[in-house]
This record gives C-alpha cells, sequence and structure tokens, in this order.
C-alpha cells in the first residue's frame, strides 16, 4: 500500500478511539496518536471520567447521615471528608477505563502511537516522543485532540488557589470557600458539587441566567436547589481582574467589573474551552484553525481538505461525549465510502450537577419562538412512589407535546437518575410517538419510569381542558 496506514487518528478520546475502531471493522489498517500518558484522551484522563467519579464520591459522603434512612435512626457524621477521600476512587476508575479503552483498541488490531503530533504534509504526521520521532502516513486523517480549559486572563493557573477544570482531580485540600467564575456546564457542574460538601460557593456570570439553552423552568428548580447547598449566584457579573493575595494565608481575589470583589480560598475558572490544534501544524496540510483553534467541517465532517476530516469537541458544540464518539464512527464510515447518515437530530444532554438534569428536543422557549402549540405535561418526584423510596422529593419531569397532533416535542429531568430516564423520551421522540403512546402503555411499578405515566395524563387533562 503507498501509505503506512488507511487511517491515522490524532487523539485516543471518544471521536478518536470509535473512527479507529470502526475503520478496523471495515478491515483497514487503523493508528491512533496520543499525546496524554495513556489512551482515553481528555474524556478519560481530566474530564468526563474525572469528574463524574468525583460526583459519585461528593454524593456518597454527603449522603452519610442524610439519607432518609439514616436520618430516622437519628445517624449523623458531621465530619466533611478530605480531598485524599473524595478522589480515592478517581484514580481507579480514570486507570480502569483506560485499561478498556486501551483493550478495545489492541482487540482491533489498532496500532497505538504515543507522542505528541504535527502535520508535515496533507499525508503525513510527525510523532514527538521521548526518544525521539516518528513519522507515519495515511490516506485518510481525523483530527480529533479535543480541547483544554482556558485560563483566567493575566494570572497563572497554579493548581492550588487559581485553578481549572482540569486541577480539580489533584487538588490537595478542599477549599472552605470557593469562586467558580462561569456559569455554563462544567461551571454548574461543579458548583454544585462543593456546595453540596459544604462549601461556600460564589457562582460568578455574565449572562442573566446560566444554562441558556436549557428549559427555564428546570433551570429555575437547579438553582433553588444550588442556593439551598450554599451556592450564592452572582448573576450579570464580568471578571475584570483576578490576583492572589500573598498574605499569611493565600486567597484569591475576584474583582468584578461592578466594583465588586470576591475573596475566596480558590478560585476555579470555567469560561470555555480551547481547541488542541495550535501544536498540530495545520499550515502544513493546508488548514486554518479558526476561532479558539476550532475547525470546520462538511455534513461527512471532511475539513476543507477533503481526505482530512475532524470530529468530536475540536469541532464546538455539542461537545458530549456520546456525540463525539458518534461523529468520529461516522467520519471514519464516509472516509471509506459506507458512511450513511448524520448525528441524530434527537440526541441527550446530560448535566452532571446534584441534581442532575437531561433533555431532549425542544424547551418551551424555543417552541414559542416557532409559535408552535403546545401542551406540557407535569410529573414530580414526590408524587412517585420511587421517589418517595429515594428520598428525592424536589425531582422534576416535564413532557411537552404539540396541541394538535399530541407528538412529543420535548423532555426535560431534574432529579435523580435523570441523565438515564431521558432515554425513553428520546426513543419516542425519534420514532415519531407521542401522548397516546404514554397512556396506552404500562411502566413497571415502583420506577422513576412512571413519571412518564403521571405526565402523560396531566397532559391528557390540560387538552380535555379538565
Amino acid at each position: 500500500m503507498p501509505y503506512d496506514f488507511d487511517l491515522i487518528c490524532i487523539g485516543s478520546g471518544p471521536a478518536g478511539q470509535r473512527a479507529a475502531v470502526q475503520a478496523a471493522k471495515l478491515g483497514k489498517k487503523a493508528a491512533v496518536i496520543e499525546k496524554r500518558r495513556e489512551v482515553g484522551g481528555v474524556c478519560v484522563d481530566t474530564g468526563t471520567i474525572p469528574s463524574k467519579t468525583f460526583r459519585e464520591a461528593v454524593l456518597h459522603f454527603s449522603r452519610i447521615g442524610a439519607t432518609r434512612f439514616d436520618a430516622r435512626d437519628g445517624v449523623r457524621n458531621s465530619v466533611r471528608p478530605t480531598a485524599q477521600q473524595l478522589l480515592a476512587c478517581v484514580t481507579d476508575t480514570v486507570r480502569t477505563e483506560q485499561e478498556v479503552v486501551e483493550d478495545q483498541l489492541r482487540r482491533n488490531d489498532v496500532r497505538m502511537l504515543m507522542g505528541e503530533a504535527y502535520f508535515v504534509d496533507p499525508h503525513t504526521i510527525a510523532v514527538r516522543h521521548d526518544h525521539g520521532e516518528g513519522r507515519y502516513s495515511a490516506e485518510f486523517i481525523l483530527i480529533a485532540v479535543g480541547t483544554f480549559p482556558a485560563s483566567p486572563p493575566g494570572i497563572a493557573v497554579d493548581g492550588a488557589i487559581v485553578m481549572t477544570s482540569d486541577d480539580v482531580i489533584c487538588m490537595g485540600k478542599l477549599p472552605k470557600t470557593l469562586a467558580v467564575v462561569g456559569g455554563g456546564v462544567i461551571g454548574i457542574e461543579y458548583a454544585s458539587m462543593y456546595g453540596q460538601l459544604g462549601v461556600d460557593v460564589s457562582l460568578i456570570e455574565k449572562r442573566d441566567r446560566p444554562l441558556e439553552f436549557l428549559d427555564r423552568e428546570i433551570v429555575d428548580e437547579l438553582m433553588h436547589k444550588m442556593r439551598n447547598a450554599k451556592v450564592t449566584f452572582r448573576l450579570g457579573e464580568a471578571v475584570a481582574t483576578v490576583e492572589v493575595d500573598n498574605g499569611p494565608v493565600k486567597r484569591a481575589i475576584v474583582n468584578l467589573e461592578s466594583g465588586k470583589r470576591v475573596v475566596a480560598d480558590a478560585m476555579l475558572y470555567c469560561v470555555g474551552r480551547t481547541a488542541a490544534t495550535e501544536q498540530l501544524a495545520l499550515a502544513s496540510a493546508g488548514l486554518t484553525a479558526g476561532e479558539r483553534g476550532k475547525l470546520t467541517v462538511d455534513e461527512q465532517f471532511r475539513t476543507a481538505v477533503p481526505h482530512i476530516f475532524a470530529a468530536g469537541d475540536v469541532l464546538g458544540a455539542p461537545a458530549l461525549a456520546a456525540t463525539s464518539a458518534e461523529q468520529g464512527r461516522l467520519a471514519a464510515r464516509h472516509a471509506f465510502g459506507v458512511g450513511s447518515g448524520q448525528v441524530p437530530k434527537h440526541f441527550p444532554y446530560g448535566i452532571y450537577a446534584i441534581p442532575e438534569i437531561s433533555m431532549v428536543g425542544a424547551t418551551e422557549e424555543e417552541l414559542t419562538g416557532q409559535k408552535i402549540p403546545y401542551e406540557t405535561g407535569i410529573a414530580r418526584y414526590r408524587e412517585i412512589a420511587r421517589g418517595q423510596i429515594l428520598g428525592d422529593d424536589s425531582g422534576f419531569f416535564k413532557m411537552l407535546f404539540h396541541r394538535d397532533t399530541r407528538q412529543l416535542l420535548g423532555v426535560h429531568v431534574m432529579g435523580t437518575s435523570a441523565t438515564e430516564l431521558v432515554h425513553i423520551g428520546q426513543a419516542v421522540l425519534a420514532l415519531g410517538g407521542g401522548l397516546d403512546y404514554f397512556l396506552d402503555n404500562v411502566f413497571n411499578y415502583p420506577t422513576l419510569a412512571e413519571c412518564y405515566k403521571v405526565a402523560a395524563l396531566d397532559a391528557a387533562n390540560k387538552l380535555r381542558g379538565v
């Protein structure tokens, strides 16, 4: 063959991994290049897997003496966990997941090349490593390098007082007070986790409300829960400067454009992420990165150079591990002429805050803007037997139906297992189902899935004018 490989994937996160495996399944010779210590990319090393494992640790420790059963027995534990206790499981989980990814690549005969990649020409990649440099050519190349967190302006990140999301899993001490800058998904997730641990959290966001792409009612419910967990929202506030007080006790000082300032033991900066394309020497391949290093592709995930594809967070939104994996798989299929279809229109969002949120389909705001007549169906966990058993009396569930066709338009959930529960609605939405499906079918009892029946009955009553 004229090339060393049929496909080289730069990056072994969800997009690169799935693309390489898909190529192997098609009988092609594939390789992945990973500059980190192990395969799995940002998703496994510092992103999705560590943060969600950290969340489970927070839930575990916060539930000691906090569950309804412990409360009945008078059990209490007022001692906050240490950072080491919280992070104990993170290392093990990350290592196990890395082993799973590596095993999958090996079983599919995907070559793993460890080192930092850059383009020599449109078909050749150089890989720098501790012992020198190797060069490899491929008929097709997939750029799936992911992103890294943006740094606060004018101050260095030290991983202790001034942190980004990459530093959370390496923290040595749990702060008593924390300033979180940024009300996006990552900022909200970590603010809710720290708040649940009893840390006084100030969340600073320049927009008037966080998570603007979510249903407004769901966000309001989340903010109410977070306020009860010692999170203070400073909305409509932009950061002017950040500095560190180097007194006897080092503290972060966040100066706001309004003239206010927030002083905390540490600051977590969660304002955007930048695609890790700067070191790729894209010009040698005939490519140019856009804003924040992102790449632009067509419907088949091809860049401006037809044999070079891109997938995953390097493209920007939605920047979800699940969608990145599907983009990588489809990119590989398109590269070898067996591709069809696109990433499904109706894919779920999962926000792993405490409590967690998930949604699929349209929001009320979107339907109102499009002048689509709709009706809501509401269920609350406190009305559901499973919710009572779990002790979650604040869970909130909403479905949106077209008033005329009764077709399902959207599902929005906040509460225990929201990211699991949403998939029933996703399936019905994708298959064009509607209100009658939920009214006519039986759901296991007691389960949270009963929310679908209760919400459907609520919507039916509203449509009948009852």
